[in-house]
């Protein structure tokens, strides 16, 4: 495999160059991770059990498993939004906007669900410039539906409980300051070495007519 030296030789010598708007790039991607809140994580778990009489291990997992799916989905509802945020559970709710599309919005963006494959687990993590908004959200999800997770569900005969105390970060995890930092480094760097090589370009074109004039 033959290399083109004529290209690598500009790209390396143009170092400097490179390096700059790499630099660049970085700084924007650490400014811009502070354009917005930084925000916590505070995360919980619940486990969903069934009781299906006399079935195969595979089947009653199945089971958990889609209702676990339905209960992640129930979550951004409007009637489990509601039933959080009107609860007795010390929400501040100047954190959500009033209008029903924006607060749809902020909800979703708020909450994450997820649930383990073939188990009942079902995980909540919640994000929020305050830890302890953060912590009360996600414990006001947790009981929410443990106490009527039943009413979201085709499944019947089911349990929900909270297995997992809330886990809350130390430090903000959103948005990413490394990841942003790292995408703007070489988003950077590869615009450093196509600026070298549409210059390198120019400058064979200018000899080439040159030459030919």
């Amino acid at each position: 495999m033959a290399y083109n030296y004529t290209r690598l030789t500009p790209v390396a010598s143009g170092w400097p160059t490179i390096f700059l708007l790499s630099a660049i790039g970085l700084l924007l991607g650490v400014l811009l991770s502070f354009l917005g809140p930084l925000e916590y994580s505070s995360t919980t778990r619940i486990l969903i059990t069934q009781e299906l009489g006399a079935v195969d291990a595979y089947t009653a997992s199945r089971s958990v498993e889609r209702i676990a799916d339905d209960l992640a989905a129930a979550v951004y509802t409007t009637k489990f939004r509601d039933d959080v945020l009107s609860g007795d559970f010390n929400v501040d709710l100047s954190f959500f906007p009033e209008d029903d599309t924006k607060l749809r919005k902020k909800w979703e963006k708020a909450v994450n669900t997820s649930v383990l494959r073939s188990t009942g687990f079902l995980t909540i993590k919640v994000y929020h410039p305050q830890i302890d908004q953060a912590e009360i959200i996600a414990l006001a999800v947790a009981k929410v539906l443990e106490q009527e997770g039943w009413t979201y569900t085709s499944g019947g005969n089911i349990t929900v409980q909270l297995v997992d105390e809330p886990l809350n970060s130390n430090w903000p995890v959103r948005p990413n300051v490394l990841v942003n930092a790292f995408s703007g480094f070489i988003l950077g760097a590869i615009a450093g070495v196509g600026y070298i090589l549409i210059q390198v370009e120019r400058v064979s074109r200018r000899h080439q007519l040159i030459h030919e004039g």
